[in-house]
């Protein structure tokens, strides 16, 4: 079984859609644009999918999908591997990347299928991911 490969902010980029590993083809793009969009309420353009994943070095030239992630920035300068080994867990910053399956579920305005729930919402099930670090840790 891989590592997890756990970003900044508490995504898992293993279990991401858009991760490079995970990147099947145009139609798999095309249907992370449109779950995230169903999901998200926002749409990145399917041939903008595409991540190496935020512990990538900046010196590599990864490819990010949030390349100005002020989170990301913040956890860099203070020399973490993610948030949640942070003095001042949970941030501002932070805050605004927390992913809520109930509220996603709500706005969405009808329950979340598994199959969607396990592609565009636990990778993104930050706050679960980080808590367990910190407990762990």
């Amino acid at each position: 079984m891989p590592k997890r490969m756990i970003a900044r902010c508490g995504y898992q980029c293993d279990l991401c859609p858009a991760f490079k590993d995970n990147i099947r083809g145009k139609d798999d793009q095309q249907e992370v644009s449109d779950g995230w969009f169903r999901y998200y309420g926002f749409r990145i353009p399917p041939d903008s999918i595409h991540c190496d994943g935020c512990i990538v070095k900046d010196a590599d030239d990864p490819r990010r999908i949030d390349p100005a992630c002020a989170v990301r920035q913040c956890a860099e300068k203070r020399g973490l591997a993610n948030c949640a080994h942070c003095d001042e867990y949970v941030c501002d910053e932070l805050a605004e990347k927390l992913v809520d399956a109930d509220k996603i579920a709500k706005r969405a305005g009808t329950p979340v299928p598994q199959a969607d729930y396990a592609r565009f919402i636990a990778p993104y099930d930050n706050r679960k991911v980080l808590e367990e670090i910190r407990k762990t840790e």
